[in-house]
């Protein structure tokens, strides 16, 4: 009989709201499905039920998307520091079940460094999630570099979460669809594209060459990036341009989790291309329910051993839980 791993299970990407913050967004950031808008806004006893009903040990807490990205500079850093706040007062009330992402005010990159330092040695946060691009500004762009070397000298990982595409891109390619299919938008396609293009320009930025010790996330099992590996590594290793390793930087930098994305092919391809070290649990909660994710983890073909790294004893060693 298939048993649950031996271990805690700790989810990565799961979701909450922050009343004052989301009251800022605007056009298609704004949710549209009020039972998700409910259940991010719940981090009390209706979410600590549903974690218990499907068997979640513990949350680590992001705020959802754009999250603080969007926020001007005169009022982001203020801003960014009562939501970290108010997050750090819902983990304190439960401090064995939940933990908490720093969300960032990327429109000044040095205090945005100033608040993940606050963030994760005065709140004990694991580290911070950034959204997509900053106002505009692709993360490899070299102003958000202090972000990255205020990481690395914390020794704590940047959680890569897509947002909604630019809307020229929108525009260009889907706009034929996204009346009347909007999730191509989001999780069907385009955030997919929007993250792992992201991953790809840090990988050629050379901000790891500066940060050698810098480490990030990618969620849904790498945003596609692991199945692509050697292809990508092969062309940007041809002659006639500039070479890169990019499968070796991305196999030393990156770790990927498993969120809304519960399948033993892409695991398997992941596993073969990254090894399981690098692989973590995740649901994607409350966009992707708990008991699928749950469901799945004691069935992945897989020894126990690796299954309990994945179930939590990656994401213990990673974030020093």
């Amino acid at each position: 009989m298939l048993q649950k791993p031996k271990c805690p299970i700790i989810a990565l990407e799961e979701h909450y709201a922050d009343d004052e913050l989301v009251a800022t967004y605007t056009g298609l950031d704004v949710n549209p499905v009020p039972a998700i808008v409910s259940r991010l806004r719940d981090v009390g006893e209706e979410r600590l039920k549903a974690m218990d009903a499907d068997g979640i040990d513990m949350q680590v807490l992001s705020h959802t998307a754009p999250s603080t990205q969007k926020l001007p500079a005169d009022v982001a850093v203020d801003f960014s520091r009562r939501v970290n706040d108010r997050l750090a007062a819902l983990i304190k009330a439960h401090p064995t079940r939940f933990a908490g992402f720093a969300a960032l005010p990327t429109s000044l990159p040095d205090a945005a460094a100033d608040e993940l330092d606050r963030c994760v040695t005065a709140l004990g946060f694991k580290g911070a999630m950034l959204h997509g691009l900053a106002n505009g500004i692709w993360l490899d762009d070299k102003r958000m570099w202090p972000i990255f070397a205020r990481a690395e000298k914390l020794d704590v990982p940047i959680y890569l979460h897509p947002s909604m595409p630019q809307q020229p891109v929108i525009d260009s390619y889907y706009k034929e669809y996204a009346a009347r299919f909007p999730i191509f938008l989001r999780a069907a396609w385009g955030y997919t594209l929007e993250t792992a293009t992201q991953a790809v320009r840090l990988v050629l930025s050379g901000v790891f060459d500066a940060h050698p010790k810098l480490n990030f996330i990618l969620g849904h099992l790498g945003e596609g990036v692991p199945l692509l590996l050697w292809r990508i590594n092969n062309a940007f290793m041809r002659p006639g341009a500039k070479t890169v390793p990019f499968e070796k930087i991305f196999r030393e930098h990156f770790y990927v989790t498993t969120s809304g994305f519960f399948s033993d092919p892409a695991l398997m391809c992941c596993v073969q291309e990254l090894g399981v070290d690098r692989i973590m649990f995740s649901v994607d909660y409350p966009f992707v329910p708990n008991k699928p994710g749950t469901d799945w983890l004691p069935t992945i073909p897989l020894c126990a051993e690796d299954r309990a790294k994945i179930a939590g004893g990656n994401a213990t060693r990673l974030l020093n839980l």
